[in-house]
């Protein structure tokens, strides 16, 4: 199995996981209980040993083999949409390692629940939203993008009157629309959150 393939399929497993977190991140509109009522829901098909290693391994094999596949094809890269793959790749990946550390040292070295407290006490303060809210909303967009590339690289056929580019320029669109909705609910509509006492540590107080 060539390593595009074991990327391939490492990524098709990342991507049922990350579907269901942003699905649960929408919920966060309708406020931070709502949020962790259904990351409650979710955590009992994917926060066990056995999914859990999954993943963990799909993630591990998905930053080594795009790392590899960034430096053969980065300089071979030339249409607009292969160069959003390769782009977005390398920011997935980066975002990867930092997010999943942080996550794992929340959980084994802090011991906080990961839920969504911790996903926005750097969002809703200052100055470290600077860093937060880039980071994040990059990491969405470069989810959709890396998704739409590979749809435009892949599909062949018009659809809904779409060509394959247009199809992806649509993917594209609806990660941007999806970005901006979440980081409304996150920021509680952008007039900020109240970050409970032991949640604080991750803002330093």
């Amino acid at each position: 199995m060539t390593i595009k393939k074991i990327h391939y399929i490492s990524g098709l497993t990342i991507s049922v996981f990350v579907g269901l977190h942003l699905f649960n991140h929408t919920f966060s509109i309708f406020g931070a209980d709502k949020h962790i009522a259904v990351m409650n829901t979710l955590r009992l098909f994917y926060r066990n040993i056995f999914i859990e290693t999954i993943l963990l391994f799909a993630v591990l094999v998905q930053i080594i083999s795009g790392l590899k596949l960034f430096k053969t094809n980065r300089k071979t890269a030339t249409t607009p949409f292969n160069k959003v793959h390769i782009w977005t790749g390398l920011y997935l990946a980066i975002f990867f390692i930092i997010h999943l550390s942080a996550v794992l040292g929340g959980r084994l070295f802090l011991h906080l629940d990961t839920n969504f407290y911790f996903g926005v006490a750097g969002l809703n303060s200052y100055p470290f939203n600077l860093f937060f809210i880039p980071y994040y909303g990059l990491a969405i967009i470069s989810f959709f993008g890396h998704i739409a590339s590979i749809h435009s690289i892949k599909m062949k056929q018009n659809f809904f009157g779409l060509s394959p580019n247009r199809q992806s320029i649509a993917i594209l669109t609806f990660g941007l629309i999806l970005t901006i909705a979440i980081f409304y609910g996150l920021t509680n509509h952008f007039n900020g959150v109240t970050i409970p006492k032991e949640y604080e540590v991750l803002i330093g107080k």
